[in-house]
């Protein structure tokens, strides 16, 4: 992932994104670098509207939750109804207080 966020940040920063500048981001972020990745990155990204990819990536975000809320609905309906036990607020923070001790 560092090697897409090298890349947005160069394209963020107005620069060209080359292998020489994705080196030095890389670098500077104290990353070992694998030239042939850098390589490989460089020439997936040639020709690409980066602009339009990210607003693209943005729109699927936003509307896979509102696809996402008929499945969950569904789900939920179809789940068998489990009773909860009534703790009190002290045991639960026994119970909490030893994960510290």
């Amino acid at each position: 992932m560092e090697y897409i966020y090298s890349a947005l940040l160069i394209y963020k920063s107005g620069n060209t994104i080359t292998e020489e500048t994705v080196t030095a981001v890389l670098t500077a972020a104290g990353n070992d670098v694998d030239a042939a990745r850098v390589k490989a990155l460089v020439a997936a990204l040639e020709g690409i509207d980066i602009e339009e990819a990210i607003s693209k990536a943005a729109f699927a975000a936003a509307a896979a939750p509102a696809a996402a809320a008929p499945a969950a609905a569904a789900a939920a309906e179809a789940a068998p109804v489990v009773e909860e036990e009534d703790h009190s607020e002290e045991e639960g923070m026994a119970g909490l207080g030893a994960l510290f001790g």
